[in-house]
């Protein structure tokens, strides 16, 4: 337990993430949570009064533009909430003395996997960033402008987030299996998927001290589930094998050029968190124990 209840302040609340973290920061911690209707960060001057109004110790940034393929032709929206918005919020944590934890994504690379020894590894912080598309490269921006603005900061690169709330993958592959006797799922772009629980308790496992460790290690870290990486084809397969369904679809394989998208998804998206282990002292599960987790809790709701 945390030597005292840290005053957290949520923004993007009801996001996946968002809603992640709210349950499990609540219940040590005194939490405030906004939602995009109670906060635009794209407005400095709402980030302004609503980080002097919660007076909080940690600022947790999950409000973002993720519409990809969108993005594509509203480069100005994207960039106005991916890179202004934490900005506005780094520039105001640092009036407060309130310590930002904004999160970025995979996106920021391009996709080509690095190789050791021969074999494909997962991204480390300090591989060089190239994104395909407006997306990336808006939240690459953010990241940039969080590190400008304030010294009391971290920065989590998160990939293939999913949760039982929300948009997501996992959920569209659950809804298709109920309406079709076949899915065609991409098998040529690969990452570790991360249930949104697992992400939300390693980083409250953070704050289990304090913010001691989290103010003294400034700096960009990857957070991910560990194991094999999958393609979204073997990640489909895994949901609709594990998930209880009255009849199972059989699910295809098909590249990227089978489903052309207006965004260029990454190829490759692992990312490796030893250095967010090493540092904090916490690590997270395999991938198919969060899809198991995950299920359970869908089922537990049912």
């Amino acid at each position: 337990m945390p030597n005292k209840p840290l005053k957290v302040l949520i923004c993007g609340a009801n996001g996946q993430l968002g809603l992640a973290l709210s349950r499990r920061l609540d219940r040590a911690h005194d939490v405030v949570c906004l939602n995009r209707a109670q906060l635009d960060i794209g407005n400095e001057n709402a980030c302004n009064e609503a980080l002097a109004a919660a007076h909080a110790d940690v600022v947790f940034n999950c409000a973002a533009y993720t519409a990809v393929d969108r993005a594509e032709t509203e480069r100005d929206a994207a960039f106005a909430i991916n890179r202004e918005g934490p900005r506005y919020l780094a520039r105001a944590s640092a009036r407060t003395k309130s310590l930002l934890v904004h999160f970025s994504t995979d996106y920021v690379f391009d996709g080509v996997a690095p190789i050791h020894n021969g074999a494909p590894r997962a991204y480390v912080e300090s591989d060089p960033t190239a994104p395909l598309g407006v997306y990336g490269a808006s939240k690459l921006a953010g990241e940039i402008a969080v590190a400008e603005a304030t010294e009391r900061f971290a920065v989590f690169r998160l990939s293939w987030v999913y949760a039982n709330d929300g948009a997501n993958f996992y959920k569209t592959m659950l809804r298709l299996a109920g309406e079709r006797d076949r899915l065609r799922v991409v098998n040529d772009q690969r990452g570790i998927p991360n249930f949104a629980g697992d992400l939300a308790d390693a980083i409250a496992s953070t704050l289990e001290s304090g913010l001691e460790a989290l103010a003294a290690n400034p700096g960009v870290y990857h957070l991910s589930a560990t194991g094999e990486p999958a393609s979204w084809h073997r990640f489909a397969s895994e949901i609709i094998e594990r998930a209880q369904l009255p009849a199972k679809p059989v699910v295809e394989a098909i590249s990227t050029s089978e489903f052309p998208t207006p965004a260029t998804r990454p190829a490759w998206s692992a990312l490796d968190s030893s250095r967010f282990t090493a540092t904090f002292g916490v690590s997270l599960p395999h991938w198919r124990d969060g899809l198991i987790r995950c299920l359970g809790e869908r089922r537990l709701s049912a």
